[in-house]
This record gives structure tokens, sequence and C-alpha cells, in this order.
């Protein structure tokens, strides 16, 4: 991700689904939420916990970007990942691979989904999938029975009105989770003002939540995350919820430094931790290709993270 590349790469693909791309239940109880408005007090924070996410190779090459996997059955696995606006033919289009090992993985032929960007795929109960992606600055999903051949489900999930007073242009990055009590979705806004410094990226990114208890109507709970401060500078993007080995749940992110976690807990994230990042020299504060768009599942007993590198391709590290 070259940097005049990396942070152009969002207003790009603002643009095309604002020129008008092509459009492709559980009964749970609900989550209550508090009535505070849960924005996390974000510090500088650049710790490491005993383990540490070590490189581990590349997943798959090209023009691509924002992978999900999910365990289709049990030791078999599927990424999706995006085609980049760089690609020949640029569709907005979805595809897959597989792997039985989370490093060695095999493309399947076909497009999975076109103007689906930011794919989020969960498995629901009764066997089939949805996925949760950006279409015309908006959220939407679509449903599938074998994860292969998907239809788009009518509505839309998620839409540019919020109870924080934001005016917000684009929604992107959507992730879900299954709770106890319902589904929890983060997912990115986008405000079109760039953050007060010197920074690449023309627009301000943060993180807002909701919650649902049938994964098709979601309630807005306000901001999940904020980017206005000094860590993070205008930058949130590519958002990944995952349960982790405590029980607790993870929202993983990158910005500017690279890739990010905070857990949620009482309906509030916490400060967050940085983790990972494959810059070199950590006095450049704008590294120009930062490990992007994490997203996490643990294969044969160890965390796998897949990130992307603008251009390159989809890569992976392992937690030791």
């Amino acid at each position: 991700m070259k940097q005049k590349i990396i942070y152009a790469f969002f207003s790009l693909v603002a643009i095309l689904f604002l020129s008008g791309c092509s459009s492709s239940s559980e009964n749970q109880k609900t989550i209550t939420p508090s009535n505070a408005e849960n924005v996390s007090s974000v510090s500088n924070q650049s710790s490491e916990t005993n383990n540490s996410w070590q490189y581990g190779g590349s997943s798959v090459s090209g023009k691509f970007a924002d992978a999900n996997v999910v365990e289709i059955e049990t030791g078999k696995y599927r990424m999706y990942y995006s085609a980049e606006p760089e690609m020949p033919g640029f569709k907005g289009q979805v595809y897959s691979a597989v792997s039985n090992d989370g490093k060695n993985w095999t493309e399947e032929p076909g497009t999975r989904m076109e103007w689906a960007t930011f794919p989020s795929v969960i498995k629901l109960s009764d066997g089939k999938y949805r996925m949760y992606y950006q279409n015309q600055n908006v959220i939407k999903s679509a449903i599938s029975s074998d994860g292969l051949n998907w239809t788009q489900e009518s509505g839309i999930r998620i839409d540019a009105t919020n109870s924080a007073g934001l005016v917000l242009n684009n929604m992107a990055a959507p992730t879900v989770i299954k709770a106890d009590s319902g589904y929890i979705m983060v997912y990115r806004g986008d405000i079109n003002q760039k953050y007060p410094e010197k920074v690449p990226n023309p627009n301000t990114e943060l993180f807002l939540w909701a919650t649902s208890q049938d994964g098709i109507a979601f309630e807005k709970k306000g901001i999940a995350l904020d980017s206005r401060n000094g860590e993070f500078k205008g930058l949130l993007d590519g958002c990944e919820l995952v349960k982790w080995d405590d029980g607790s749940i993870r929202l993983y992110f990158w910005s500017y430094k690279g890739i990010y976690h905070t857990e949620f807990k009482n309906n509030t994230f916490s400060e967050a931790t940085f983790d990972y990042t494959t810059n070199s020299d950590p006095k450049k504060e704008f590294y120009e290709n930062p490990p992007s768009d994490p997203t996490l599942i643990k294969i044969s007993g160890k965390w796998f993270m897949y990130y992307g590198q603008h251009a390159e391709g989809i890569f992976y590290a392992i937690l030791k």
C-alpha cells in the first residue's frame, strides 16, 4: 500500500458506491444496552502481552484485501476476500479459498458476490451463512445455504442515521458476532472532514455499534471507538469481533500504526492495545503499507490473524 494510494483507496471505494453500484433467523433474546453512550476513552497504548504475533507468510497473492475466515466444518476453513479497485474489471468482487491448516489455501473457482465490499460472514444455527457487506454507502446482507451461492436479503441493515449527532457519508467494514443474547455489530462511519492535523486520510473514520435479536433488524447504540484523538488521528478501519479464549469479546482493527484490539464488556469498549505491525521503523508515523483489515480464527490450538497489504494480497501472523 503506497502512502499516496492507501488512503486514497477509502475515498475511491466510497465514490464508486456513491455513483451507483449494482445490488446483487434466528429467534434470540435481545441484548439489553446500558442507557449511557458507550464511548471508549482511548489513550496512547502500545503495550504487548506475554505472547506476540509472529509473521507467518502469504495466504493469497494479488490485488486482494478485506479477508474474513469461517470454519465451515470441523478442520476445514473458508476465507472470503475482496478485489481491490486496482484489479482490472473491478466490480467489487468477493472471492473465496479453502484450507485445512490455515497456512495453505486453495482458491475456489468463480465469484461469490459482486459490489459487496468488506464481507463479514457468520454461520447460523440452521447451517446457513449470512454475509454482511458495504454496498452504495450502507450495510446490507446476503444469505447462502452452502457459503458459495448468495442471495441478497431485502432492506438495509445499517444506514447513516445515528444517535451520536454525526453527519456520516458512508457506512462500511461491518463485523458481526453472535453473543449469548443476540447479535453485536461494529461498523465504520465516515465523516467528510479531515482530522485537524497533517494526516494522509482525507476523511475522519470511527467505529459505531448496534445490536440485533435476529441479525436483520439492528438497533444503533452510538460510538464504539472514537478516532478523534492523538493515537488514531482520525483513522479506524477493518474491524473484527472475535470471542477470545477466556470467553471475552475482542474487537480487532487497524489504524496508521498497525493492528490494535479493544475488549467489549458491559456494553463498553475498553482502551485500545497495540498488537502488531510490519513497520521496521517505529519512528515513522505514517507507515506506507501497514497491515490492515485483520480477521482472526483459532486453528489447531493456535490463533491465526490474517491481514491485507494493499495490492500485495492477504498475509498471516500466528500468536506465539
